[in-house]
């Protein structure tokens, strides 16, 4: 009776840890951002975040050993919304492919830059390949970085890698990027579409604060803008 018991309550707490795990994702994930962000002279120019259209932050992304050259993940993707700050989030996973010059090995943190809307429409999409579907290039790194956003204006999406410790721009090959319609189910409570997430319909939970907060402290560039249409005019 009492190992009946036990393996019961064994049950119930991986049932909960299973339907807590979404949301847990979503404090890695700001948790990862400011760690990143809190190193000046090594993170992400703060110019490109106010210019962001969306972010992708995906932590602790994992080499798939049966795979060469493969990686899992799963993580969280936001957009900006120009009434509500940042919408709620949208849970995805990247899947295949592969993450050029990765730094150490292990679990990886990833993070994805939107830089316009032609690149934001991409992956409101169900499913998209990274450098097939979507331009894909390594981003800057530190304050000095900043000085080469001019020449990124054409740049759809920058992608940027952390493992143990160390952080870089990478390029990211042939990663597929889909949502995750059952974890955000379990974060919203009901089906909820992916582009209804990130386009402001759908109304953040009070698990994402955590999230928009740790983004609201880069508040949005006032020419990103003007710069995203000229980007798209460059086109």
């Amino acid at each position: 009776m009492r190992l009946r018991f036990i393996g019961l309550l064994m049950i119930c707490s991986a049932m909960a840890f299973a339907k807590d795990e979404p949301t847990a994702r979503i404090t890695e994930a700001a948790k990862v951002f400011d760690e990143i962000m809190g190193a000046p002279d090594k993170g992400i120019p703060t110019d490109l975040i106010g210019r962001a259209k969306c972010i992708v932050i995906v932590p602790g992304m994992k080499k798939a050993g049966f795979i060469i050259g493969g990686q899992y993940g799963k993580g969280v993707m936001t957009c900006r919304d120009t009434k509500m700050g940042w919408t709620g989030p949208s849970t995805v996973r990247i899947e295949g492919g592969s993450i050029g010059a990765q730094i150490g090995g292990g679990e990886t943190d990833v993070v994805l830059v939107v830089l316009n809307d032609k690149g934001a429409a991409r992956l409101m999409k169900s499913e998209f390949t990274l450098g097939a579907d979507a331009g894909v290039m390594a981003g800057p790194v530190g304050r000095e970085g900043a000085a080469q956003t001019d020449a990124l204006m054409s740049a759809e999406i920058l992608s940027y890698s952390r493992s143990r410790g160390a952080f870089a721009g990478v390029t990211l090959n042939g990663s597929t990027l889909r949502s995750d319609d059952k974890d955000n189910e379990a974060i919203y409570g009901k089906a909820v579409a992916h582009e209804d997430i990130l386009t402001g319909k759908v109304k953040p939970p009070a698990t994402a604060r955590v999230l928009s907060s740790a983004l609201g402290k880069y508040p949005a560039s006032t020419d990103s803008s003007e710069r995203s249409r000229k980007s798209e005019k460059a086109k």
